[in-house]
């Protein structure tokens, strides 16, 4: 069975972009959302295997999000996804419980490997 994610990012166009990475490698997008709040909702509404997830966005951001997430489901499997220069960011991320980080742009190669790897 294909593994369920949820794609985070403010940007629809980076959604778009993660979800064809995702879909032509056999996942199951399950959900959208456009910031760390509806993030939030949807976790809990789909409860996916992953969830790809923008830092910085609007309303609530990537690493708040990440830690409620984190509140609901402990053991839930959050990728960060962030532009050159936010290393502080990152490690704030990975220390909040982020499994793994993609630099935008995103490489297909470097999306499914972190995905992966993270899945397994």
């Amino acid at each position: 069975m294909a593994h369920k994610i949820l794609i985070v990012d403010d940007a629809a166009f980076m959604r778009m972009m993660i979800k064809d990475i995702l879909s032509k490698n056999g996942f199951d997008v399950v959900g959208e959302a456009a910031d760390g709040a509806q993030a939030v909702e949807k976790y809990q509404e789909l409860q996916p295997d992953l969830v790809t997830m923008d830092i910085t966005m609007p309303e609530m951001d990537g690493i708040t999000a990440l830690k409620e997430i984190k509140k609901l489901n402990p053991n839930a499997k959050v990728i960060m996804c962030s532009a050159m220069g936010q290393q502080a960011m990152v490690i704030d991320a990975i220390q909040a419980g982020a499994k793994d980080f993609i630099v935008k742009p995103f490489q297909a190669d470097r999306v499914i490997e972190a995905i992966s790897k993270t899945l397994s």
